[in-house]
């Protein structure tokens, strides 16, 4: 049976405000795109962090992709599992300013968990590729753009994806918290949250840290 285990609003809200600084002075973000459902919220509470006194709020786009399906247990429990392809769920209007936009940007990926990676490497490898295509269109190929990743957990396994060598390289994917191979369980995902709080008062997610 898959163990699962249990994070709060204030324990998450944490995590992103210890990884900020390392954020702000190594990848210097000019925009974040968050993948969707479990980037969003992460996203927008680095926002809060990152704001730079005298300077705007940095914009965030979103990305919608799936790999997770549901598997019900021997003991009716129903829990998610990764799945062995990446669905598109939304995607930036490839015709419109949205991708014109990413050019000559450093832009920071947002995502919950660095499972499997194969969600993350989708995301980095299409998201280039498109900004690849779009810098030659628009004759703007001088323009370097940068791509980072930041997840809030890291689960310490094998990886079936993979992220460019040159990211992993220059320090440019961080987690704030590397964890043994639970099932965690975001407070979004929760429809009782008093419930999920009270669960994560006796099992949490810390407990499982390696760091």
């Amino acid at each position: 049976m898959v163990e699962k285990v249990y994070l709060t609003y204030n324990q998450v809200h944490k995590l992103c405000q210890v990884s900020a600084d390392r954020i702000l002075n190594d990848f210097q973000p000019n925009l974040m795109i968050a993948i969707g459902g479990g980037g969003y919220v992460p996203a927008r509470i680095l926002r809060s962090f990152l704001k730079r006194p005298g300077s705007a709020n940095i914009p965030i786009q979103a990305i919608g992709l799936s790999l997770y399906e549901t598997l019900s247990t021997a003991a009716d429990d129903v829990v998610e599992a990764p799945g062995t392809k990446v669905t598109r769920t939304q995607w930036l209007d490839l015709s419109s300013l949205e991708m014109a936009n990413l050019i000559g940007k450093n832009i920071l990926i947002v995502d919950e968990v660095d499972d499997t990676r194969t969600t993350l490497e989708y995301a980095v490898r299409e998201l280039e590729k498109d900004v690849q295509a779009a810098s030659r269109e628009l004759g703007r190929e001088g323009e370097g753009t940068r791509f980072s990743v930041f997840v809030l957990h890291n689960k310490d396994k094998t990886k079936k994806g993979h992220l460019p060598k040159d990211m992993m390289d220059q320090g440019r994917y961080l987690a704030a918290n590397t964890v043994s191979d639970v099932w965690i369980c975001y407070p979004w995902e929760a429809t009782d949250i008093d419930e999920h709080d009270k669960l994560a008062t006796t099992q949490s997610v810390e407990e499982h840290s390696l760091k």
